[in-house]
């Protein structure tokens, strides 16, 4: 028995360099719903992102935000019950983001409970951050007057995170959870999806066994490894398709199935 679908979204659900999700994915929610299968969308994206982009079902739904540092019930947005939260120790935080301002080339952004913080940016990242991403956006002259908790620590790397990565790797890749989040996105917490599902579970009274999860990328591993029927999209890196063998090509199809059957496809 399915009790819990968890997807990833961008490469998951939404195709990268696109920002509307497919209107048939609403009334599949809902037919989960009548099947007593919650839908929680499991991103590194922020809670007020995630809510813009699922509105005709936005209050119904929990949300596994920041790649897993917070999560929130369902509810309206400023109702909304904190089910868990990961905040990163704050010395560790400034020191981290101090690194990435230091590198050429990249970005700073800091995720607050529903806020990101950007600091000796370009304008065109912070319109990126609001227009393109739908964030709730706050600019700061430095980010050690933020007096909310620090969940996530990101650099964005329109070249490339391949030179963030040799750069931060060694100093921070132990100490804290290093995931790449597409092709120029790095990200650090201290959750990861993984701890986000297993605390969601727990909130919820779902076992793990009853969880399908949709993912595409090394951030949506540890959810991959943690859920009882874990799907990779078929475009995935070749290396991941060798640790998880069940595939799809749309998450759509397989969510179809379950609605239909209530059985996911290779159950059924």
């Amino acid at each position: 028995m399915i009790k819990l679908v968890v997807s990833d979204i961008d490469g998951t659900l939404l195709p990268y360099g696109e920002t509307a999700l497919p209107q048939a994915l609403f009334p599949l929610i809902r037919g989960l719903e009548r099947r007593g299968i919650r839908f929680c969308p499991a991103s590194g994206r922020q809670f007020h992102s995630l809510r813009r982009l699922f509105g005709p079902v936005e209050e119904t739904l929990t949300y596994l935000c920041e790649n897993g540092a917070i999560l929130y019930g369902p509810g309206r947005e400023e109702a909304a019950p904190v089910l868990h939260q990961t905040p990163l120790p704050r010395a560790a935080a400034l020191a981290l983001c101090r690194d990435i301002l230091a590198l050429p080339r990249c970005e700073l952004l800091v995720s607050g409970p529903n806020c990101s913080y950007l600091t000796q940016c370009s304008p065109s990242f912070v319109a990126h951050m609001r227009g393109f991403k739908g964030n709730r956006v706050e600019v700061v002259e430095e980010i050690a007057s933020v007096n909310a908790e620090i969940l996530k620590v990101s650099a964005y790397c329109p070249q490339g995170t391949g030179p963030a990565m040799a750069a931060l790797g060694p100093r921070w890749g132990e100490e804290m959870s290093m995931a790449v989040a597409g092709a120029d996105w790095l990200d650090f917490t201290l959750a990861d999806k993984g701890v986000g599902l297993r605390g969601l579970c727990r909130a919820l009274g779902v076992p793990l066994e009853e969880v399908a999860a949709f993912g595409d990328n090394w951030n949506d591993v540890s959810m991959l490894e943690a859920a009882g029927h874990p799907y990779l999209m078929a475009q995935a890196d070749p290396v991941l398709k060798e640790r998880f063998p069940r595939q799809c090509e749309s998450v759509l199809t397989v969510l179809e199935h379950l609605v239909d059957t209530g059985r996911l496809p290779e159950e059924a």
